[in-house]
């Protein structure tokens, strides 16, 4: 085969590849970053979560571990900050029984594990 063609064969079948790999953001495969990035989210939100419901900082880590801690603290402390800013109460978690008797709604109020 000529050498030129060979190389221009092998080119485009690069480049195909390449473009083929790039389009899996497309397919929903999440990288190494974007992974990190929705677990450093999660954390966060779990952290502020436990804040606004007056959970000390521990027993919010004892709950979650398999969160990131670092995450968790990142969160807690910034609830803690915009509460203070704010004037607000801690909100105290109400158990799912006492949303079901009062006739409330249940979705958001099952106890962690």
């Amino acid at each position: 085969m000529n050498p030129a063609l060979t190389f221009l064969l092998r080119s485009v079948l690069l480049t195909a590849a390449l473009a083929t790999l790039a389009g899996c953001d497309m397919l929903g495969i999440e990288s190494a970053s974007q992974i990190a990035a929705r677990k450093e989210a999660e954390g966060r939100a779990i952290g502020g979560a436990c804040r606004h419901a007056g959970r000390a900082i521990e027993e919010c880590y004892s709950i979650n571990r398999r969160a990131d801690k670092a995450a968790i603290f990142a969160g807690w402390r910034e609830m803690n900050d915009y509460m203070i800013e704010n004037k607000m109460d801690e909100v105290a978690p109400r158990a799912a029984d006492d949303v079901a008797a009062s006739g409330g709604d249940t979705r958001g109020a099952t106890s962690q594990r």
